[in-house]
C-alpha cells in the first residue's frame, strides 16, 4: 500500500492540473443557437421566462410538459388516466416543427374545450396553417438587423429587437374572425400577433419567439413587451412545453425528469462531476483489498452439563443400577423442596405432607401418595425398573400439575 500511495498522489495532482489548465485556456465563446430551452442560460434559451412564469401566473399551477402533447393531453383528459384534467393555457415557444398531426389534433381539442393555446414561432406546421386559415411570409432585414415590436391594445412601449435578419408576418388571415394583437416593423408595420377563435377557446399565434429569450428579456425594458403578450392569456393554470421531449407515452406518473445535460454544459460542474467519478473509481480500486486479515471466529465453549447428565443417567440405566438412580432422584427432589420452599425434609411425615401441599397449592392426596412412595423406596433394599419408572412419573406429575 505504501508503494501505491505515491502513484495515487501523482494521478490526483495530474487530474487537478489538467482541470485548471483546461479551465484557464478554454476560450469562452457565446453560443447563439436558438434552442428555446427552458433550462439553458445561453442568450437564446428561455430559462429567465421559465423561472418567472410562477410570478406571471401567481396563484396558479405551472406544469412542465416533457411528453408529446398527444399522449399528455389524452392522459389528462376527463376520460384519461392522468393525475388531473388539463385545463388552462398551453404555451409553446419555438420548436413547433416536432408537432405531428396527432399532437396538433389534441391541442386543438384542448382549445375547443374552452382553453387557450399560445404558440410563438417563426412558422407553424402546415396543419395549423390550414385549420386556422393563416399564412406566414417574411421579409429580409437588409439594413441593420433591427426590427421593432409593438402591441395594439396594450399600453406597452414599442421595443427594439436586434440581431434579427428576418421579419415574419401574417400574409393572409381571416380579417373578420381573427383579431390583430400586435405588429412587427422594419420599414413599415406587419401583423405578427393574432388571436384566432376555435370552438370554446382561442389560439394565440405569435411570430417572434426571440422576444422571449434570455438575451432580450434582460436588455433594457424589453420584458414589458413579453408581459404584455402573456397578459392576453387568461388567469389559469399553465402547461409549458419543454424543449426536452420524452418520446415514450405519458404514464400518468411524471411530468418532470432530472436533466444532467444542463450540468454538463457548465464547465465547473462538468469537471467536478468527472473528478468525483475518477476519485470514486480510485477509492474502490485501492479499498478492494482488506486493510487487515480476516478475524477468525472463535466459537464459545458449549454448556455440556445437560449432555453430561444424560450420559451419566444412561450409564446408570444401562448397568441396571436402579437403587443408585432412585436415591439420586429422591435426593434431588428433596433438595429442591428445601431450596425453593424452605421446608425441613428430615421427617417425611403427615405434618411435612400438609405443609408441602399448602405451600405448593396441590391436592393433599396427590402429595401424600408421592411422599408415601418416597418413604417406601427409602425403606427397600431391592429395586426394579418398574420402581424407578413409577417414581419418575410421580415426581414429573408433581411438577406439572
Amino acid at each position: 500500500m505504501k508503494k501505491i500511495l505515491p502513484i495515487v498522489l501523482v494521478l490526483i495532482a495530474l487530474i487537478i492540473t489538467a482541470a485548471v489548465v483546461i479551465g484557464v485556456k478554454r476560450t469562452k465563446t457565446v453560443d447563439w443557437e436558438e434552442s428555446f430551452d427552458e433550462k439553458s442560460n445561453k442568450p437564446y434559451g428561455v430559462s429567465v421566462l421559465y423561472k418567472e412564469l410562477p410570478n406571471l401566473f401567481e396563484g396558479y399551477k405551472v406544469r412542465t410538459v416533457y411528453h408529446q402533447p398527444a399522449s399528455y393531453l389524452k392522459a389528462n383528459s376527463e376520460d384519461g388516466y392522468g393525475e388531473h384534467v388539463a385545463e388552462g393555457n398551453f404555451i409553446i415557444i419555438g420548436n413547433t416543427d416536432y408537432l405531428e398531426d396527432e399532437s396538433i389534433d389534441e391541442l386543438l381539442h384542448f382549445v375547443d374545450s374552452g382553453n387557450t393555446l399560445f404558440i410563438s414561432d417563426y412558422y407553424f406546421p402546415q396543419k395549423i396553417h390550414d385549420t386556422l386559415d393563416v399564412s406566414v411570409d417574411y421579409i429580409e432585414n437588409e439594413k441593420d438587423s433591427i426590427s421593432y415590436l409593438s402591441l395594439k391594445n396594450k399600453n406597452v412601449q414599442e421595443i427594439t429587437l436586434d440581431k434579427n435578419k428576418f421579419d415574419q408576418y401574417f400574409s393572409e388571415y381571416d380579417s373578420i374572425n381573427h383579431t390583430v394583437l400586435g405588429h412587427s416593423k422594419i420599414d413599415y408595420k406587419h401583423i405578427n400577433f393574432l388571436q384566432v377563435p376555435f370552438g370554446k377557446g382561442k389560439v394565440l399565434l405569435h411570430l417572434e419567439p426571440k422576444a422571449f429569450t434570455n438575451y432580450h428579456l434582460l436588455k433594457e425594458e424589453r420584458y414589458k413587451y413579453v408581459e404584455g403578450v402573456l397578459s392576453y392569456l387568461p388567469d389559469a393554470n399553465v402547461y409549458f412545453d419543454s424543449y426536452t421531449k420524452i418520446q415514450t407515452g405519458y404514464d400518468g406518473d411524471v411530468e418532470k425528469e432530472s436533466n444532467l445535460a444542463w450540468f454538463l454544459e457548465q464547465l465547473s460542474f462538468r469537471w467536478a462531476w468527472y473528478t468525483a467519478i475518477v476519485f470514486g473509481i480510485l477509492f474502490m480500486i485501492f479499498n478492494a483489498k482488506r486493510r487487515q486479515r480476516v478475524i477468525k471466529i472463535i466459537k464459545p465453549l458449549q454448556n455440556t452439563t445437560v449432555a453430561f447428565v444424560k450420559t451419566v443417567s444412561n450409564l446408570y440405566f444401562d448397568t441396571k443400577d436402579h437403587k443408585n438412580l432412585i436415591d439420586k432422584k429422591i435426593t434431588y427432589f428433596l433438595e429442591k423442596i428445601r431450596h425453593d420452599l424452605h421446608l425441613n425434609t428430615d421427617n417425611l411425615d403427615e405434618e411435612f405432607t400438609e405443609k408441602l401441599a399448602a405451600k405448593t397449592g396441590k391436592k393433599k392426596e396427590d402429595v401424600k401418595k408421592l411422599i408415601n412412595y418416597i418413604n417406601l423406596m427409602k425403606s427397600k433394599n431391592e429395586f426394579f425398573e418398574e420402581n424407578l419408572i413409577k417414581l419418575n412419573r410421580q415426581i414429573e406429575a408433581f411438577y406439572s400439575k
